[in-house]
């Protein structure tokens, strides 16, 4: 074999790499986009959070008065039975027509704080979400079923401020006969 025919030929040679940048020179531009991306993520961050505290204050003016209004409940629940009372005596006196003015004045003033009342009745089914059961008594209506409501329950802008306090119906105890 001659030296001609082991010699590679210029189509067989391996193509050259292309020159690599030195370390030292490469370091630079891995810190700068490092940093690049550190101040995006920071600005992100930053964004988010600017956010969420605007999101944050708005909840708060929204739902700040929670508390004056839960304590307010109970009042309220004790004047309705006043002025059911007051319809007893009849409701052309001026006792009723004076409560009647001032139930009218405290649903407007609940309406403007964004308190609504929950629409519950005796037949409809138990929702767990917005009522309370406290208690179930043999019924002859379908097991979950709501007999009597026994306080109301309000939401404060979409949200469950109290729920209804309802009594549900259970399945009727079957009567048992003593074995002789």
């Amino acid at each position: 074999m001659s030296e001609e025919e082991t010699k590679p030929t210029p189509e067989e040679e391996l193509p050259e790499m292309p020159e690599t940048q030195e370390p030292e020179e490469q370091q630079p531009v891995d810190e700068l986009t490092k940093w690049r991306e550190m101040a995006l993520r920071t600005a992100a961050e930053y964004d988010n959070y600017r956010k969420r505290c605007v999101k944050d204050r708005e909840d708060f003016t929204k739902y700040a008065n929670r508390s004056l209004l839960e304590e307010l409940l109970p009042v309220i629940d004790n004047f309705e039975m006043g002025m059911q009372m007051a319809a007893q005596q009849g409701t052309d006196s001026m006792i009723y027509i004076g409560m009647s003015m001032v139930q009218k004045q405290l649903a407007d003033f609940l309406a403007g704080q964004g308190v609504e009342a929950i629409e519950a009745a005796p037949g409809q089914e138990f929702d767990h979400n917005v009522h309370e059961a406290i208690m179930s008594e043999p019924s002859e209506q379908p097991e979950g079923t709501i007999i009597r409501i026994l306080r109301r329950g309000y939401n404060l802008r979409g949200r469950l401020l109290r729920p209804v306090n309802v009594v549900t119906a259970a399945p009727k105890e079957e009567e048992s006969t003593p074995e002789a």
